[in-house]
């Protein structure tokens, strides 16, 4: 187990700033994920403290020590790829136990540690068996085993589950998570599936444009998004943004008002989940529109309104779906609502 910390850690490629002076401390033990959308960052961070980039900027400090320069096999950390990256020619016992064989750690000694990695994602009984005969999942796992095997003081994980289908995906998001909290590894982890990100992290980075949009528990970003940016990433679907002004102690739009308490005046963005939203008729609405789709989704309805030139998305139960083209209003529950500037988008502290 290992503490990890970057101070002011930047890198460029030429004029491409990939990471712009981030700050981060990483405890013990901690389950971190690094979100965002392709490009944010999260990769370069990871391979900057793995010791595949050398950073341009800042320090990468692993249980206090300053690792900048010290070679990627020093750094006592094990990855794990998207690609698994096995080797075909070689059994699911032998792929474990190569970099313990690497090391020149003695056979005996090496079966016993083979078996025990296996022992932990179950793969015991397929220790004679190729890649080519394992499924994704099970070759996810030897990948993970190979990882275990070293007992490294840190665990990096590049997008492991997305070539997995997603059905295999949730099962192996829920075998990771336990796995990680037996073993209390560190573990830095890298996705743009924020669905991923909410269901295994202790704590989520979000990144975009090189920059630390916020860090904070799976529920914090979920419930107090720092700006517009986090608001319209964390969450499926994603939360609706209303642009409008507040006057009078309501927020206005060409499609309705919706009456606030404590609300700054003047133009800003207003935030709402879909599941925070409900339908009415027009006369009983906040914000009228008409239905643009109505999306059963087994357990619930997604229903989409066309309000003014966007969408407002309401999650409604299973037996509430809607003519597409009707004449529909949306209630808002004002406590569930958050507010954020209209310039820059961070989120307005006066709401509770």
């Amino acid at each position: 187990m290992a503490t990890v910390t970057l101070n002011k850690l930047g890198k460029r490629f030429g004029a491409l700033v990939a990471l712009e002076a981030l700050d981060l401390a990483i405890e013990d033990g901690e389950f971190l994920v690094l979100l965002g959308p392709s490009g944010c960052g999260k990769t370069t961070t990871m391979r900057m403290i793995a010791g595949l980039e050398e950073p341009t900027s800042g320090d990468i400090l692993i249980d206090g020590t300053r690792v900048n320069g010290i070679h990627a096999r020093d750094r006592d950390l094990a990855m794990v790829f998207q690609n698994y990256a096995l080797y075909p020619h070689m059994t699911v016992g032998e792929n474990i136990g190569y970099p313990l064989k690497v090391r020149g750690v003695d056979r005996a000694e090496r079966l016993r540690k083979v078996e025990a990695a296996a022992a932990q994602v179950e793969l015991s009984g397929l220790l004679l068996r190729r890649p080519a005969e394992l499924s994704g999942g099970q070759r996810q796992r030897v990948a993970l085993a190979r990882a275990i095997v070293r007992t490294p003081r840190l665990f990096l994980m590049d997008e492991p589950l997305s070539n997995l289908d997603a059905k295999l995906r949730t099962v192996m998001r829920a075998e990771l998570k336990h796995l990680q909290q037996s073993l209390g590894t560190t573990t830095i982890y890298v996705t743009h599936d924020q669905v991923e990100a909410m269901t295994l992290a202790d704590r989520i980075v979000v990144l975009h444009e090189a920059r630390i949009q916020q860090v904070g528990t799976p529920h914090e970003v979920y419930t107090r998004p720092a700006n517009t940016f986090v608001a319209g990433f964390i969450g499926s679907p994603p939360m609706n943004l209303l642009a409008g002004e507040i006057r009078d102690g309501a927020f206005r739009h060409a499609a309705g008002t919706v009456p606030l308490a404590a609300a700054p005046r003047g133009e800003v963005v207003l935030g709402a989940r879909p599941e925070d939203l409900a339908l009415a008729a027009p006369a009983d609405a906040h914000l009228t529109g008409t239905v643009f789709s109505s999306e059963l989704l087994g357990d619930s309805t997604l229903v989409n309104v066309a309000i003014g030139d966007g969408l407002v998305a309401v999650k409604v139960g299973p037996d509430e779906g809607q003519r597409v083209g009707a004449a529909i209003g949306v209630r808002v529950a004002p406590a569930k609502t958050h507010l954020f500037a209209a310039e820059g988008g961070r989120r307005l502290e006066t709401q509770p």
